[in-house]
């Protein structure tokens, strides 16, 4: 097959992607495709390749962010002459989208994303996750907004991420209610021009998570609605494309490892994390604060009741014509081995 056939497949398949996720994940998506092709076909063919680098994607949350500001991974892969890159995506679609067209191979996202890239086909795995965190997202409303509970919000407007947590956690939070997925006018945008739209009043309400959600309340005084607290577990789950998982278990391994150790630390050190995160992220301490104290921490194998739970939700996108087909998450549980 030819560089040109390669191609125009992969243009195909970012196309029906783009429709799963939506206008700026596609966007996104075909730019990082261009200008990473050539990767991306190498990957493909001869994973192998990818020994001397570890390419890494990550969003303004969670524990890689502290493991890339503190720089352990860097020197114990070293021995091994694996060098680390770093990509920020502004969430985890997006980023499971860099993961699927080659341009990085290991990232964290919540529940949702990895549904959505499994049902268009992405080639990825679930190497680890980390325990529930249901604070670290909610539903906001601006400050002055009369509504008060979720039922407030018939026929009203909620702008998410397309295939983000939040997208499930709106799911839940209308069931809890009484109120249908059809009952509110759903927008997509992803969090920056989200975050431009609940200001200017366009939307209603927003479900959006952290630190995001922490700026939101301490910046303009956004009023939590609701979050994640007895309705959903909002996991992080850690990933890596298939092909890597399979030629580098050894890189995976060390990646985890590193990344429990840099839990163990943060859980006993908030005041630290957030001094080590707010130059990194740059955002204010207070709102760095808030955030931290909201995450999770620890990473652990997939068990078979955090796979039960996240076949949960993708049974709820099949349902709600979210995903095109019904999944089965334990086919992309990554079985390393020994």
């Amino acid at each position: 097959m030819t560089r040109s056939t390669r191609l125009k497949r992969l243009t195909r398949h970012l196309g029906r992607l783009g429709h799963l996720l939506g206008p700026a994940a596609l966007a996104l998506g075909t730019s990082l495709a261009l200008s990473h092709a050539p990767a991306a076909l190498a990957q493909s063919a001869t994973p192998a390749s990818a020994a001397k680098e570890l390419r890494i994607g990550y969003q303004k949350y969670g524990t890689l962010v502290i493991l890339k500001a503190k720089g352990s991974l860097e020197k114990r892969l070293a021995p091994l002459g694996v060098a680390v890159k770093w990509t920020e995506f502004p969430a985890g679609p997006q980023l499971l989208e860099g993961l699927n067209v080659g341009s990085i191979d290991f990232g964290t996202t919540g529940e949702a994303p990895p549904i959505f890239a499994q049902a268009a086909g992405a080639n990825l795995v679930y190497v680890g996750n980390e325990p529930p965190a249901p604070v670290a997202e909610a539903l906001i409303v601006p400050k002055e907004s009369p509504v008060k509970t979720v039922a407030d919000l018939k026929g009203k407007k909620v702008v998410l991420n397309k295939g983000s947590n939040t997208h499930y956690l709106l799911v839940k939070l209308l069931e809890k209610a009484g109120l249908k997925y059809s009952d509110v006018q759903v927008a997509f945008l992803p969090p920056a021009d989200a975050r431009a739209a609940f200001e200017a009043r366009q939307v209603d309400a927003w479900a959006i998570w952290d630190p995001f959600l922490a700026a939101a309340e301490k910046q303009i005084g956004a009023k939590v609605v609701a979050d994640g607290s007895g309705v959903v577990p909002n996991h992080q789950f850690y990933l890596a494309a298939r092909p890597y998982a399979e030629a580098r278990p050894d890189v995976v391994r060390i990646v985890l490892d590193e990344l429990d150790k840099v839990d163990q630390w943060g859980k006993k050190n908030p005041a630290e994390v957030t001094a080590l995160l707010a130059p990194q992220l740059g955002l204010d301490p207070a709102i760095v604060d808030l955030a931290v104290r909201r995450y999770s921490y620890g990473v652990h194998p997939i068990s078979d009741e955090v796979v039960a739970q996240q076949q949960k939700v993708a049974d709820v996108f099949h349902e709600l014509k979210l995903i095109p087909k019904p999944i089965r998450i334990s086919d992309v549980v990554w079985q390393p081995k020994r």
